[in-house]
């Protein structure tokens, strides 16, 4: 495939280089360059991505460039890329993507795949009927191919019509496209092309610059492009009788066409340029009098945009044109241009009365003027387009982490976003740390945008913050629609007495601004309520069954394995309570497992086997491998060790706290020891390792409580906290 490309680069610059010459061609590197280089700085997760894979700068600019321009205008982000710069990473830095005149590649297959597997949506953008090769070979610059040109080219058709198959919904520009592309693409938005707010600003100036003369009436025909010629050669015996009968009228053609015989006897009034660019077209357009739009009649044509009247119009020159297609949908007749059928009468007698009247072609200028410029114009025109993206751009949720490290709290956040990307939802982590790397576990791949590595600049739909200070980033984002935040502890306490960051955490539990408070802790539920005066939405804590599967346990094997789990820089966690019961254990008869995700034992801690910062989807393994957990802290929103435990088939002994009492009761699912009696945790142990009928009682019960709680059966209960 990348053989391809390259032969197809090779062949569009030969193309291009033989037909517009090279400046054209310069222009065109300049633009790829544009696209492809000059974009490659700071990321930046954005609206919508345009991924152009056409090599022609006209309708690149119409339909790209303007584009984002009408979305920025009504405060949709986007940017573009050439389609031979797609890369994977991509997917995570925008809502959308539209694929614009793209040809099918194998990285283009993946990207589509990738982006609807995280609920992206995928549009495709086409502003000509090269889609089927049913109708461009109705194109008679195409018949007149060689065959290897043609082939070529209708590799590209097909290809286009390929990746229009694999994307959601298509916009197009005209009736004629639309009805035509829904044979390919059920759900088509038609968007008009428009100016832009450059191409208004150059036709103003030329129109202040140029000063026509008053004896002289000049025809233009800006032809673009060779294909044009058969739609000019329609209306030659009409430009005929009209020089032959007013000596003072001239014929002005710009770009790509053949002179024909019949007016080589009007050669001294006849100027002949070559293709401009884009900006000083306006000068051009500015010096007639009267611009010609003539189309054959065809379902390709027919499908053709009203750009030349547009152009036309900000310079307030009327235009005549074929009665076809969007120019019959967009004009007026005989108020802001004229209409023909394609015959020569019509033709002849519509130029006669605009060039014989010099009033009713002021007129009909001014009136093309006056109604472009508010109707036609990127500024002006974004509305429709922004509403139907919107509507069709799956919610995206961004929860908001104070780092990615591995920890409870984390993992939930985690699971969360799988129930919710399974659901339709764009989720996503925004990190407040630097790490930038997506996060992958059991439920696949979660990707995380960084905000020190990546600028926001896209709407988002729900915000959640997760910590006490990641609550300030919704708060200060300019562009969410909806604040959560995502209560998982009372987080005053995680701060001794004294440290400012216990006040600064307080004060999220009596924002001001108008937020959602969400909890999996019915303890958190209550004191947000009684305490701060915040309802709260609530939804049970869930496990996965299979990532903690069940193992009997032997208990007359020699050592009986005791697992203590926690931070030992976390005052809270009460890990130094855990390890003086340890060192009241007889070590002849225990084995003592350390399992920390952050802080390391501390010198007097007895431990036999360490282990840190544990993947997750590797955690169950570690559960099952011990006996007996020691959980001693002393606040917990949802105390997840003691379920993962009962989950594994193994035995708790836990201080109560608000995050456990909401599953966990003592003498029937573990056992409770009051916390700070060291003793009487120390007898706890004792007692499940001498007494077989209360361990049993704990192991069926602890087994049942975990059932309860396995996240299919809570699904619907976590939806509901985002809806």
């Amino acid at each position: 495939m990348k053989t391809a490309k390259i032969k197809h680069y090779m062949h569009k610059t030969t193309q291009v280089l033989k037909e517009e010459g090279f400046k054209s061609f310069t222009t065109r590197t300049k633009n790829f360059v544009k696209f492809n280089v000059l974009t490659r700085s700071k990321p930046t997760y954005n609206d919508i991505l345009f991924i152009n894979g056409c090599t022609l700068p006209h309708p690149t600019r119409y339909r790209v460039v303007h584009q984002i321009e009408q979305l920025a205008s009504y405060g949709l982000s986007a940017t573009c890329i050439d389609s031979s710069q797609l890369k994977e990473e991509y997917f995570k830095y925008y809502r959308g993507f539209v694929f614009y005149r793209c040809p099918v590649t194998d990285e283009v297959r993946k990207f589509i795949k990738l982006a609807k597997e995280y609920n992206k949506t995928v549009f495709f953008d086409i502003d000509d009927l090269v889609i089927d090769q049913k109708y461009t070979d109705t194109i008679d610059f195409v018949s007149k191919m060689s065959k290897e040109d043609k082939a070529f080219y209708d590799d590209g058709v097909n290809r286009t019509r390929e990746t229009l198959s694999l994307c959601d919904y298509a916009i197009t520009t005209t009736e004629k496209l639309a009805e035509e592309l829904k044979n390919y693409c059920p759900n088509v938005f038609i968007n008009r092309n428009v100016a832009s707010e450059k191409m208004v600003e150059y036709s103003l100036a030329a129109m202040d610059r140029v000063t026509k003369a008053n004896n002289k009436v000049y025809i233009g025909y800006l032809s673009g492009s060779i294909t044009h010629n058969p739609d000019f050669e329609m209306i030659l015996p009409a430009i005929t009788n009209v020089m032959r009968k007013y000596n003072n009228v001239y014929l002005k053609i710009v770009g790509e066409l053949d002179i024909p015989n019949e007016l080589e006897k009007f050669k001294d009034r006849i100027d002949v340029a070559p293709f401009v660019e884009w900006q000083g077209l306006p000068e051009i357009i500015a010096s007639l009098d009267i611009n010609l739009a003539p189309i054959e009649e065809s379902i390709f044509n027919e499908a053709k945009s009203e750009n030349k009247w547009i152009e036309a119009a900000l310079c307030k020159v009327p235009t005549i044109a074929s009665n076809i297609g969007a120019f019959k949908h967009c004009i007026k007749h005989g108020e802001d241009g004229v209409l023909c059928e394609n015959n020569v009468d019509e033709w002849t007698n519509a130029l006669d009365k605009l060039i014989s009247d010099t009033n009713y072609r002021e007129k009909i200028g001014d009136n093309a003027f006056n109604r472009c410029i508010k109707k036609n114009v990127t500024t002006y025109t974004g509305r429709n387009l922004v509403e139907y993206i919107e509507s069709k751009l799956s919610k995206n949720i961004a929860f908001v982490l104070p780092t990615t490290n591995i920890s409870g709290g984390v993992n939930v956040v985690m699971k969360h976003i799988a129930i919710l990307r399974n659901n339709g939802y764009d989720a996503f982590v925004i990190n407040n740390d630097v790490d930038n790397e997506d996060i992958i576990n059991n439920d696949g791949k979660i990707y995380v945008i960084s905000r020190k590595k990546v600028k926001l600049n896209a709407r988002i739909d729900t915000m959640v913050a997760t910590l006490w200070d990641t609550l300030r980033v919704p708060l200060a984002y300019p562009k969410v629609r909806n604040i959560k935040y995502f209560v998982q502890n009372f987080e005053t306490d995680f701060y001794p007495y004294g440290q400012y960051a216990k006040i600064v955490a307080n004060q999220t539990y009596s924002t001001y601004k108008d937020i959602d408070y969400l909890t999996i802790s019915k303890w958190c539920q209550n004191w947000l309520k009684d305490d701060y005066g915040k309802d709260s939405i609530y939804a049970p804590n869930g496990i996965n069954l299979k990532q903690f599967s069940y193992k009997e346990r032997d208990f007359s094997k020699k050592k009986i394995k005791i697992l203590v789990e926690g931070n030992s820089k976390d005052h809270y966690k009460n890990v130094d309570e855990s390890f003086k019961i340890v060192e009241k254990l007889d070590k002849n008869k225990f084995e003592i497992h350390f399992l920390s995700y952050q802080g390391e034992p501390k010198k007097w801690y007895y431990v036999d086997k360490f282990m840190h910062k544990v993947p997750y989807d590797q955690v169950g393994k570690v559960y099952q491998d011990a006996d007996i957990l020691i959980k001693s802290s002393l606040l917990e929103s949802f105390s997840y060790p003691p379920l993962e435990m009962m989950c594994t088939g193994g035995l708790v002994v836990a201080v109560a706290n608000g995050g456990n009492v909401e599953y966990l009761k003592d003498g029937y699912n573990c056992l409770f020891y009051e916390q700070g009696n060291i003793d009487d945790a120390v007898d706890k142990i004792n007692e499940l390792v001498d007494n077989e009928e209360l361990r049993n009682t704990l192991l069926v019960h602890g087994k049942e409580t975990a059932e309860s709680r396995k996240w299919e059966s809570i699904e619907k209960d976590i939806l509901n906290l985002y809806i």
